[in-house]
């Protein structure tokens, strides 16, 4: 009991590694992506029609790869940056490009959402398009920043739990491993609910932040 005790502590705790180490790398990349896509829009602050075009279809083809087929593909990629293709620090490669896309057009969705009024007011009062962006359409978006990046953790944590098919490690592995090899039940049952704990309890943190910081702003 003891044994299994721990192992389902390493579990989790590889689980949260994976899922917040890949957020953050993903945010790195994904949302300078979703401000560049903004930006270059037909109403946006440096409107190219083509960059915008062709960012748009490297973000909706990425998004497309079903996830499991993406680790495999990315084996060598993942080999030649972590020295290996399994474990959980391995998995991070794949769970960040998976997620990169998807953070750009949380971002895009939440630029977008910013009352266009106040972006002209700040051009009228001669904001240069970095100023624009860095003082007005971020520091207005962060509530909905904040809600995106829990539905991109929550992603993230499901798809870990997929990369245990692999030998990533994790609560995924564990399922795989226990629930369905050995057909242990309890062990699979259990399992599912530390990710429902897990996910619950990002959400709500998530949740209550992003409402601090709406009330804040207004």
């Amino acid at each position: 009991m003891i044994e299994n005790l721990d192992m389902l502590l390493n579990g989790t705790l590889e689980t949260l590694y994976m899922s917040l180490t890949s957020v953050v790398f993903a945010y790195l990349l994904g949302l300078p992506l979703g401000v560049l896509v903004v930006s270059t829009a037909p109403h946006g602050i440096h409107p190219s029609r083509r960059l915008h075009t062709i960012l748009g279809w490297i973000i909706d083809i990425g998004r497309s790869i079903p996830f499991i087929i993406l680790i495999v593909d990315l084996f060598p990629l993942t080999r030649a940056i972590v020295g290996k293709i399994i474990g959980p620090t391995a998995a991070v490669v794949p769970l960040v490009v998976a997620a990169t896309p998807f953070v750009a057009r949380m971002v895009e969705t939440s630029l977008e959402e910013v009352d266009q009024g106040v972006v002209e007011a700040a051009r009228t009062m001669g904001a240069t398009g970095w100023e624009i962006i860095c003082k007005v359409l971020l520091p207005e978006s962060v509530p909905s920043l904040l809600r995106g990046m829990s539905i991109t953790t929550i992603t993230l944590i499901g798809y870990s739990a997929m990369a245990g098919a692999i030998g990533s490690g994790g609560l995924g592995d564990i399922a795989i491993r226990y629930g369905m090899h050995r057909y242990d039940g309890a062990m699979m049952n259990i399992t599912l609910v530390l990710i429902i704990v897990i996910v619950a309890v990002i959400q709500l943190g998530f949740n209550r932040t992003a409402a601090r910081v709406d009330r804040r702003l207004r």
